[in-house]
């Protein structure tokens, strides 16, 4: 698929940060509200157990973003259009049902999330400011073209430096946490287990795929200069270059962020023995009077920008992949009467949203177990993708070079172990 991926130089002439989009935004999406949660829970579980999984994850997770991205912006289609072209409709159809079940877990999260953090800090009704986020998202999505509404997801990425913010305002004892990178203190049990599926599930998830993969497509059919690499060949340079910095950049970005929320949860809640976090509003509450109101303000206004970054991804991912298994056509550059089908599943996965809201579900062990599903979904989603992206019948003469196919392989056998290790551990 990548012959060569130039790393460390910007397209020509171009500022590095116009280098910045799919990559840049999925990555920055991966740490949503549930993420947060999700890091909240095991940093403040396990403490410093768990920081070593986030820099080994770091290079898995750009190879496979890179290798989804690729098949994107080679093919000129998204992943589950690829599937469905050469794999049973079976296998297209349980993994897209998979995916839609956790993504709508997940946006219930989120959607939830924000209107507890908002309420934290104004005070008010939580449903209701949910609910007026959650219509938000989907008014921009649905009527603000997508070559206006990506840079405002873009600039939203920047909501996260609030967690380097909060770390920055609570003491750190770094010499333990070098320590626990080189030599992590892991407890083999079943609860560590089922902890360390839902991270790299959080971390590694097929809706990231999905998202990524079709934003290149959109990026091609929003721009009059630009064509999948099947039938423009010569701009592969300049493509695949972009795609390695934007896809490192925001993956590396990603990763930090989520070591930084781990650190938090494990150097404020697990110390002072706050280890059972329930909710990302949970651990911003539990910061207030430990941290003090600055950390806890940080805290709570991230969760509310990183929503409203990750909730239009969630969404938008779903429909792509739906829009994909069943041959319709997909895309945020089209009009909702052209693309009925794809506008529908939007919609319907937005509301869905919002009404898990109203139920007597347990948002938070929903959250959690959707988390655990889409590190299982993942484990095949993967295979496909470094199948296609390996065969010249997909991907021309762009097949993965070696380290690809490497560090593909192998985040595909991490995230494969760590569900079997899972259910071999299940209630012991």
């Amino acid at each position: 698929m990548i012959n060569r991926v130039h790393v460390g130089k910007s397209t020509p002439g171009i500022p590095v940060w116009r280098n910045l989009s799919a990559g840049l935004i999925t990555g920055a999406a991966d740490d949503d509200p549930s993420g947060i949660a999700t890091y909240s829970q095991v940093g403040a579980a396990f403490g410093y157990g768990m920081l070593w999984c986030i820099l080994f994850t770091m290079p898995l997770m750009i190879a496979i973003q890179a290798i989804s991205a690729g098949i994107g912006c080679v093919t000129g289609h998204g992943l589950m259009d690829g599937i469905r072209a050469y794999y049973p409709r079976k296998l297209v159809y349980g993994l897209v049902v998979s995916i839609f079940v956790a993504n709508v877990i997940n946006l219930a999260a989120d959607i939830g999330a924000m209107g507890a953090a908002l309420k934290l800090l104004i005070g008010g009704p939580a449903l209701l400011y949910a609910g007026g986020f959650a219509l938000l998202s989907l008014v921009l999505q649905v009527f603000i073209p997508f070559s206006r509404y990506s840079p405002i997801l873009k600039l939203l990425t920047l909501s996260l430096f609030a967690y380097v913010a909060t770390v920055m305002v609570i003491h750190v004892h770094w010499l333990p946490v070098l320590k626990s990178i080189v030599i992590p203190p892991v407890t083999w049990n079943a609860k560590y287990a089922v902890g360390l599926v839902a991270l790299l599930g959080t971390t590694i998830s097929p809706y990231l795929f999905c998202w990524q993969a079709a934003q290149e497509v959109e990026e091609i059919e929003a721009g009059t200069d630009r064509a999948p690499l099947l039938l423009a060949p010569l701009q592969a340079p300049s493509t695949l270059r972009r795609i390695g910095i934007d896809t490192t950049v925001g993956m590396i970005f990603s990763n930090v962020i989520a070591f930084f929320i781990i650190l938090t949860a494990a150097v404020v809640l697990h110390a002072n023995g706050k280890i059972d976090i329930q909710s990302s509003s949970e651990a911003a509450e539990a910061l207030r009077p430990l941290a003090g109101n600055l950390a806890f303000a940080l805290f709570a206004a991230g969760i509310i920008g990183t929503g409203l970054l990750a909730v239009p991804v969630l969404a938008g991912a779903t429909a792509y992949a739906a829009a994909g298994a069943f041959g319709q056509l997909s895309g945020l550059q089209h009009k909702m009467r052209e693309a009925k089908f794809f506008y529908g599943v939007l919609i319907v996965a937005s509301v869905a949203g919002i009404a898990l809201n109203l139920t007597s579900l347990d948002p938070i062990k929903a959250l959690y177990w959707s988390a655990v599903i889409n590190g299982v979904v993942a484990v095949p989603l993967m295979i496909v993708m470094m199948l296609m992206g390996s065969q010249s019948r997909v991907m021309g003469e762009f097949t993965m070079p070696m380290p690809l196919k490497i560090f593909g392989w192998l985040a595909t056998a991490t995230m494969a172990t760590a569900a079997i290790m899972m259910f071999v551990t299940w209630g012991k």
